[in-house]
């Protein structure tokens, strides 16, 4: 049985590595919300502020903790 985490993606369309981490949590079956940052100052500023002004993308949160660009290694350490 899988365990519910609550998963938010901040990142843009035009970014190769949200398209990877979006496909491969949806290849796992994993729900997350999608939060494009693009022309969006809250979700911008977030994304700043935990990575020390620079704008990462995609910058993840999981259950209350950030991973910034874990890439899909990182991400399957992550969801074990």
């Amino acid at each position: 049985m899988q365990k519910i985490m609550n998963i938010k993606i901040y990142g843009a369309d035009w970014c190769p590595d949200c398209i990877h981490a979006k496909n491969f949590l949806d290849s796992k079956g994993v729900s997350y919300e999608y939060i494009i940052i693009t022309d969006n100052k809250e979700a911008t500023d977030l994304v700043e502020n935990i990575n020390n002004g620079k704008r990462v993308i995609p910058t993840i949160i999981i259950d209350g903790k950030s991973y910034t660009n874990p890439g899909i290694n990182g991400l399957i350490k992550i969801l074990e």
